[in-house]
């Protein structure tokens, strides 16, 4: 195989899938990985020139890191490991489930740290690896709703700077990825996602293809590392005292 690898968790659906298809369309083989959602991610990848599909629990770390070990073997040219999964539950500052903070900080934190340290001490790539982790603009605009959610995606942006600091090759890269509301979520309706994805400096809606590109320029350019880019419209420059789902629905109600 002479395309260069990318490795995407939780590409089946939605942000996953999207940055999966803006790859393969610039030539670069795709792995996908699921938690559950197999069929998607088999048509996903049934879909584009040069992919394959993986399944794993990111809540098993060791599971994540023998699967990052396993791909580092059969890679000749593995350069960049996108952390986009993610569990997105709310939760506030006065109600947090013990089990759901174990299981969301595993899989939104603790395994991506971990396969990003396997990915950059084992894999082999002709032109530099990147690891770029998935965070949210949540870390520059605060609030007290989805709290673990919330929490895990500080610990997860925490890594960026010390893996930059500790990368093992001259030409390898960290990069965080900070977006914004972009897809609907939990029960929101179409009047409500319209409303809360504009809530943002440019009163704009973010298209998730604007985080593909982002990905990609990451990925093929030279960017300093440790950086994180945000994709947001510029929402993480205001103060939103709640998230916007509770914001647009609010505001509606009001």
């Amino acid at each position: 195989m002479n395309q260069p690898a990318v490795f995407i968790t939780g590409a089946a659906k939605r942000i996953g899938a999207e940055i999966a298809r803006a790859f393969s369309a610039s030539g670069w083989h795709v792995i996908i990985h699921y938690g559950q959602s197999v069929n998607e991610a088999q048509a996903l990848a049934a879909s584009l020139p040069s992919a394959e599909t993986v399944q794993c629990d990111l809540s098993d770390g060791e599971a994540a890191h023998q699967m990052i070990e396993r791909f580092s073997a059969q890679l000749s040219d593995w350069r960049v490991l996108i952390n986009c999964a993610s569990v997105f539950r709310p939760d506030d500052v006065t109600n947090a489930d013990p089990e759901a903070k174990i299981r969301t900080m595993q899989i939104n934190a603790l395994t991506p740290a971990r396969m990003a340290q396997v990915f950059l001490h084992c894999a082999k790539s002709r032109s530099g690896r990147r690891v770029i982790q998935i965070t949210d603009q949540k870390l520059e605009n605060p609030n007290p709703d989805f709290f673990t959610y919330s929490m895990s995606k500080y610990a997860l942006a925490a890594t960026i700077p010390m893996l930059a600091m500790g990368e093992c090759g001259p030409d390898d890269r960290t990069y965080g990825l900070a977006p914004g509301a972009i897809l609907a979520s939990h029960d929101q309706t179409e009047e409500e996602t319209e409303q809360s994805h504009r809530l943002n400096l440019l009163e704009r809606k973010t298209a998730a293809s604007e985080l593909a590109d982002a990905a990609l320029f990451l990925a093929e350019g030279w960017l300093a590392s440790g950086e994180t880019l945000f994709i947001d419209s510029g929402q993480h420059l205001l103060r939103q005292p709640r998230d916007v789902i509770y914001l647009a629905r609010e505001g509606a109600e009001g």
